[in-house]
């Protein structure tokens, strides 16, 4: 049985341009998503275009733990080469999930951290992980109400970044305690896709004015690519460089206190 590339969010924009991109170069990708009937009309059509591609759906859905648990347990057995932790949400407003957690902050942390802790067991040696992180990250802080936030402490962007640099730091501490893993974290920039839209009367505008500039799914992704494939671990790639996670980042003491705070809240 071939080594696989999972990717999360492979119907999504910059997702099934990896997927395509990875299937092309002859690899065998499993698309994880929430929406099976998206990433089977995705698939199919990256396999019109290239018949020999080894391209299999299936379902997951991060904002829930019991579906990343049997998302995992389906993966028993299967040898995974790289992990691209590519899916995210930009939630319009504060929600709670059935695990009673913010839904911004399940998908893109709880539920994050959950696949990849889960999968350690399905990694061949040196596998790749990618984390996907943001720009905005340099703009919060992580507070002790982070992890858990209270509706009054929800911002569309704010909590969306801080659960970015949560990821961050999960990234950090994982590469310390699994040191034969290659471990990096890829930052996109603005990509145009839905994630931008933001739901207000001013979306047409903005679609008008700023989506131009966007960059395109295809080339927001490629630094999520250059990492997954790099022979380094514990970069920051960006655009066309890669370079040493910045030193704003750097807070061991709050890498290990988000992995042991986060291992309460999921079962781990």
């Amino acid at each position: 049985m071939r080594d696989r590339i999972v990717v999360t969010g492979a119907s999504g924009a910059m997702g099934s341009a990896a997927t395509r991109y990875l299937a092309g170069k002859g690899f065998h990708v499993v698309m994880a998503c929430r929406n099976l009937e998206k990433a089977e009309a995705v698939r199919k059509e990256i396999l019109s275009d290239i018949p020999d591609a080894e391209i299999e759906s299936r379902q997951l859905d991060l904002s829930s733990l019991d579906s990343v648990r049997e998302f995992a347990k389906g993966m028993e057995g299967v040898r995974i080469s790289a992990l691209l932790n590519n899916a995210g949400v930009i939630s319009r407003g504060y929600s709670l999930t059935r695990d009673g957690l913010e839904n911004t902050f399940a998908v893109n942390y709880f539920g994050t951290v959950l696949l990849t802790r889960l999968l350690l067991p399905s990694f061949v040696p040196e596998a790749n992980v990618v984390n996907t992180v943001s720009l905005t990250c340099r703009f919060v802080n992580i507070t002790e109400k982070s992890l858990r936030p209270e509706e009054g402490d929800f911002s569309r962007l704010g909590t969306y970044a801080r659960s970015k640099l949560a990821l961050l730091h999960f990234s950090q501490e994982l590469a310390r305690r699994n040191p034969a893993l290659k471990v990096n974290v890829s930052d996109p920039g603005i990509v145009n896709s839905n994630m931008i839209s933001m739901g207000k009367w001013f979306d047409p505008l903005a679609d008008i004015l700023f989506r131009p500039f966007c960059k395109s799914p295809e080339n927001g992704v490629r630094p999520a690519l250059s990492a997954l494939l790099s022979e380094m671990s514990g970069k920051y790639f960006v655009g066309q460089r890669v370079m040493e996670i910045p030193g704003r980042f750097i807070d061991k003491k709050l890498d290990k206190r988000l992995w042991d705070e986060t291992s309460n809240v999921i079962g781990l």
